[in-house]
């Protein structure tokens, strides 16, 4: 039985919520839209769920490739195009880089939102963003993804940890980019050397879990220490509790539910 793409998702803003596609092109940072842009403290800090879990009721959408940001109690934003001269440094773990502005009007919005004083940022296809040289390539670069263009999950690894918990969760608890089926469950720790549509593939690092796995994506909320706490009994490799697989494209080009993953 093949193993083929049953869910695709984009999170365009990172760490509010994702969108459920059919398709996808591949470009130089992952899925098309994917995690270019970012919520920053004043100061330049990414915010993320980990600390503003109501993040999660920020619902993306994009309407002729124009981003909406929709939030309840506040009249749609349609998101600007960010201003290549208006630009400020950003810090995200690690790494700093040099972000677009969106503009005021952003800004005002999310910060009333999450109750926070934020900016909206962009990352310009010019700004490289290495990957950890450990487990990538120079030239391996992502946009605002934790540290790697594209996360991979199975359907049956989500089975398996559901049967282990006495509240099951979603598959929107784990934020992938990619969902498969028809392997068994953890197959994808295995992942090296694929293929999904024409783009050539790489599995480099299995997907260290945080706290953000614990918010309820439906209610922007923190509901325990489910399903990390599970997970950390039997999905713990030294300090890291590893669920999913980072993966590094090696080509671009195009992907949708239905194909099948090759293996090299």
């Amino acid at each position: 039985m093949p193993i083929t793409v049953s869910e695709l998702y984009i999170y365009p803003v990172k760490s509010l919520a994702g969108i459920a596609i059919d398709n996808s092109k591949i470009d130089a940072m992952g899925l098309m839209h994917d995690r270019r842009w970012m919520l920053v403290s004043p100061a330049g800090d990414f915010l993320s769920q980990r600390k503003f879990p109501q993040m999660a009721l920020i619902q993306p959408t994009f309407i002729d490739q124009q981003l909406i940001l929709t939030s309840a109690n506040q009249p749609d934003l349609l998101v600007a195009t960010a201003d290549a001269q208006h630009t400020m440094q950003v810090t995200i773990w690690k790494d700093t880089v040099t972000a677009q502005r969106v503009g005021e009007q952003a800004d005002k919005w999310l910060s009333k939102t999450l109750g926070t004083p934020c900016h909206l940022v962009y990352i310009p296809d010019n700004e490289i963003r290495q990957c950890d040289p450990e487990f990538a390539q120079l030239g391996d670069h992502t946009g605002f993804a934790d540290g790697f263009p594209i996360l991979l999950i199975s359907t049956a690894s989500l089975e398996d940890l559901n049967q282990r918990l006495d509240q099951p969760v979603s598959m929107k608890h784990f934020r992938p980019n990619i969902v498969v089926e028809g392997c068994h469950a953890f197959a994808e720790d295995s992942l090296n050397i694929f293929s999904i549509g024409n783009v050539a593939m790489r599995g480099v690092k299995p997907c260290s879990r945080c706290i953000l796995t614990t918010v309820d994506p439906a209610t922007g909320t923190r509901t325990g220490m489910e399903p990390l706490q599970t997970l950390m009994r039997y999905r713990k490799q030294g300090n890291n509790v590893n669920f999913g697989q980072n993966v590094i494209h090696n080509s671009m080009g195009s992907i949708q539910i239905g194909n099948s993953i090759i293996e090299s």
